[in-house]
């Protein structure tokens, strides 16, 4: 298993070699999984505090003179008490979302967390 966090890889490598990575980790231990869990969530929470206000924007060209315009937010927290294998990242809700987005023709909206704008994807 790679210290490398899966933020790190994805903006070095591109999301194909992330997804081999990630998909490498599949049939890692419990105990491992959870671990690797444990050091994403520590990656993003160096980044972005819990409770960090992430927002973005996704535009498309209707054909008209009319532009369609997405606004989207969203924060996490997860709770102290938790196991890590059950904590969810931004980077993860921010994934989902893109995804969602595609399926219905939108483009990927990158994500700024506040109060200091920093993208996290």
């Amino acid at each position: 298993m790679s210290s490398i966090s899966r933020r790190s890889l994805i903006g070095y490598s591109g999301t194909a070699a992330a997804g081999a990575v990630i998909a490498g980790t599949a049939s890692a231990s419990p105990a491992q999984a959870a671990q690797a869990a444990q050091a994403e969530t520590a990656s993003t929470a160096a980044d972005f505090p819990e409770g960090t206000l992430f927002s973005g924007r996704s535009e498309r060209d209707t054909g008209n003179d009319m532009p369609s315009e997405l606004e989207i937010k969203f924060s996490v927290a997860n709770a102290a008490e938790i196991p890590a294998t059950y904590s969810v990242t931004p980077q993860e809700i921010a994934d989902a979302i893109n995804k969602l987005l595609a399926s219905r023709g939108w483009p990927a909206v990158t994500f700024y967390g506040t109060p200091a704008p920093a993208p996290l994807n």
